[in-house]
């Protein structure tokens, strides 16, 4: 008897399921923002979270389907797609699992957490083990509403958690494309020393924290070589993304850093030829936040 073809669930962020479907090529079915695409997972930019060998479960009863999720393991998050009603029902069955938001700079959730959907009445589709921590891989965090100058802090909060690192206090970041200074903040907030790149001006709260140098320039006119070793490269600088993709070969090339957190930010159509190749670029991982908008966030740690 053969084994059944391998499979892979790849979730969508909200408003990019066909950057996703471009990504991955074959897809065999659809279940919403849910794409399942055949073999075994691949890697893709444009997935809020992917579902591991997801299976079909048949179920005869809301208390059936319960049942046979806790038998696979105790914490789930339901991807709501059809039968809302009886998919709360069964929701309301299982353990809950907390979802309070988090703390940053506290370390992601540790527990094993799947993910499941009803595909019609009487079916089930559930992973076990899915790659992100968060239910539907929606971070969300303890926010500050009074300190920031905008919400883009909030990405960065994101990409450290996922990431499991950021800076150590003592340690120097440049961060490019600075203004207003959200970014700025989280990483003065850390202990780091900070130097700031931006044509405008840093909100007045946040240039005058400790540890932070704003210069008013381009972040596309600095040598790499005369501003000698950082530690961490910051940019949430808005620009198209093969721009992007220059400055930050420049950087490799001097090898002046070796730990980059950069926004892609895609104006019109998504530059997939410019994405893939900030993806080959070894040691890299390139992601969707739940806190990008039509954006990928480029992260190097090597």
């Amino acid at each position: 008897m053969s084994e059944p073809r391998r499979a892979a669930g790849y979730l969508a962020p909200e408003g990019f399921v066909e950057e996703l479907r471009t990504e991955l090529g074959e897809v065999s079915a659809a279940y919403g923002r849910l794409l399942i695409s055949p073999g075994a997972p691949k890697s893709a930019a444009w997935v809020a979270n992917l579902w591991i060998d997801p299976v079909e479960i048949p179920i005869a009863s809301i208390g059936d389907a319960a049942k046979r999720l806790r038998a696979i393991q105790r914490n789930w998050a339901l991807y709501p797609h059809a039968q809302h009603r009886r998919a709360a029902l069964i929701e309301a069955k299982l353990p809950k699992v907390s979802a309070k938001p988090l703390a940053f700079p506290s370390p992601a959730p540790a527990a094993l957490l799947g993910s499941w959907t009803l595909i019609d009445a009487g079916t089930m589709l559930a992973s076990a083990r899915c790659t992100s921590p968060f239910p539907n891989g929606e971070a969300r965090f303890l926010e500050d509403k009074l300190a920031p100058p905008s919400r883009a802090y909030l990405k960065l909060w994101e990409a450290l958690t996922v990431l499991g690192t950021h800076p150590k206090p003592g340690e120097l970041c440049l961060d490019l494309g600075s203004s207003p200074g959200g970014w700025t903040w989280v990483l003065a907030r850390l202990g780091a020393r900070v130097i700031s790149v931006d044509k405008a001006p840093l909100d007045p709260g946040i240039a005058a924290m400790p540890g932070v140098d704003m210069r008013r320039e381009s972040a596309f006119a600095l040598d790499p070589r005369a501003l000698g070793p950082i530690d961490w490269l910051f940019s949430d600088v808005v620009c198209y993304p093969a721009r992007l993709l220059g400055l930050v070969e420049r950087w490799l090339d001097a090898g002046a850093c070796s730990r980059f957190v950069c926004t892609l930010k895609f104006q019109g159509a998504t530059d997939h030829e410019t994405a893939r190749r900030f993806a080959a670029i070894p040691g890299s991982r390139l992601l969707h936040l739940h806190h990008n908008k039509h954006e990928l966030t480029w992260a190097r740690l090597a």
